[in-house]
């Protein structure tokens, strides 16, 4: 079911492991995953609630590449765009992949 303003994001079952798995090297775009993994189920948060630090045209791209990866869903309010976590299908499709995520990122020593 698509929700009124919701960008485009690719059905689940063709989410591939090698798109996911480039989304997800960028440091910034894992912190966001990691975020919202931690975060409760289902919860959208503003995008504007993410410290990128980066341009804004910057981060449009990299919530394009967490959306059509098949990460998230994102929507547009028209005040402000919003997005949560696509946990309960990527879970179903990738078995352990966001608590693999999440931890690696808990053990990685600070900078």
């Amino acid at each position: 079911m698509r929700v009124s303003g919701e960008f485009h994001c690719p059905a689940v079952d063709e989410v591939e492991l090698g798109t996911v798995l480039a989304a997800l090297a960028d440091p910034l775009r894992r912190s966001v995953i990691v975020q919202l993994a931690r975060g409760e189920n289902g919860v959208e948060r503003a995008c504007a609630s993410f410290a990128l630090p980066v341009a804004k045209s910057t981060r449009t791209h990299h919530w394009r590449v967490l959306r059509e990866a098949g990460l998230i869903r994102q929507r547009d309010a028209g005040n402000g765009t919003f997005v949560r976590l696509r946990r309960e299908e990527i879970a179903r499709r990738f078995p352990g992949l966001l608590e693999v995520i999440v931890s690696l990122d808990s053990a990685a020593p600070s900078l």
